[in-house]
């Protein structure tokens, strides 16, 4: 026989009662129906929930005989709340919980002690990516991906030819062919932005500002720098789902409202208009057709109506702060030969700051027809 438990959330708890079913709790919710605020004779409720604070949350939770007990952020006295009635009035019975965006560096990892058949490698690297949206690959001593900096132009080319022999082709863009992220770059065109220096940059995807940003891109480490320059990413598919399973109309918001990412440098300027998320309803179960644009350094400045406003840079800043916690990010830091490729219309990649020589080579692919 199962026994009554509870479990704590952000923003809400699980009870798990005796007979193995179970219900979820918003925090608010079992605060406005705490018995502490009702009436000595009368019964009724004396409290409006709208004069709790908006920060409100359980602190602590236990089954004690047949009652749930709850203290709350609000240094009120612990409510009760008979198992029995719990169960009459739940809301969310058997709700199945969408998970966080995963942080597990292992699970995307490529690990081998012979990377010299290229060929095999991208293309089960490329099922990684389809299927999870990131593939970290790490070079193996002595293999053709562990070059040294000056054979990085042919291992570049060694990796691209591997990967447009299964089924992508290389896009070129304002920057050029191949981009060498590095502080003291002078191959490239349009440097002035944040790639070429030295300066953490948070959580993005790349061209958002352009009307059909490249698909694929992988970041080739030819040099790790000094002390920083970790990598981030972060699964903008899950996180979406995440936030859409706790908070809906956030949500949708982020999938209707039309942003306006422009970019304007010295011999460049692209403007595009498009909501974060694009995912059509009827295509809810195919990961292909899900796409995230989201470059805070990029955004141009909102128009959005103003009553709608306020409840826009709610929800956008609620899915910023979601990606932005470590706790749901996928962290690493590539050592030389090493290279990571990812779906640039899924995740979400940021380094941090760092000292010294990094260069990174990053290069833009596209499925084939």
């Amino acid at each position: 026989m199962s026994t009554t438990s509870v479990a704590l959330h952000p923003g809400w708890l699980r009870v798990t009662f005796s007979d193995g079913t179970h219900g979820d709790f918003h925090d608010r919710w079992l605060r406005h129906n705490s018995d502490n605020d009702r009436h000595p004779k009368t019964g009724e409720r004396i409290l409006c929930s709208s004069e709790l604070a908006d920060d409100l949350r359980v602190v602590a939770a236990h089954i004690d005989g047949e009652a749930l007990v709850v203290r709350f952020s609000d240094d009120s006295p612990a409510s009760s709340f008979p198992l029995g009635w719990l169960e009459t009035s739940a809301y969310a019975v058997g709700r199945v919980a969408v998970p966080p965006p995963p942080s597990d560096v292992p699970t995307f990892t490529l690990r081998a002690t012979d990377f010299s058949d290229l060929a095999s490698l991208t293309s089960a690297a490329l099922a990684r990516v389809r299927r999870d949206g990131i593939a970290i690959v790490r070079a193996a001593a002595g293999s053709v991906l562990g070059a040294t900096s000056e054979a990085a132009a042919e291992a570049t080319e060694r990796l691209v030819s591997a990967f447009e022999g299964n089924g992508t082709d290389v896009i070129e863009t304002h920057f050029g062919r191949i981009e060498d992220l590095r502080p003291d770059n002078t191959t490239n065109k349009n440097t002035d932005q944040l790639g070429y220096t030295d300066a953490a940059i948070h959580l993005h995807t790349d061209q958002p500002f352009i009307p059909k940003p490249p698909r694929y891109q992988i970041l080739q480490s030819i040099l790790p720098s000094d002390n920083g320059g970790d990598s981030m990413f972060v699964d903008a598919l899950a996180a979406w789902r995440y936030l859409h399973d706790l908070e809906r109309h956030d949500a949708e918001l982020l999938r209707t409202v039309p942003v306006h990412f422009h970019r304007k440098q010295k011999a460049f300027e692209s403007l595009v208009v498009a909501p974060i998320i694009a995912w059509p309803d009827d295509a809810a179960h195919d990961l292909g057709t899900f796409q995230v644009r989201y470059s805070y350094f990029t955004m141009a400045p909102h128009r959005v109506p103003f009553g709608e406003m306020s409840a826009w840079y709610r929800a956008y800043d609620r899915f910023a702060r979601l990606v932005r916690d470590p706790v749901n990010q996928v962290r690493t830091r590539l050592a030389a030969g090493d290279f990571v490729i990812y779906d640039n219309h899924r995740m979400l990649h940021a380094r941090t700051s760092f000292v010294g020589s990094r260069w990174l080579r990053g290069i833009y692919l596209e499925p084939k027809g």
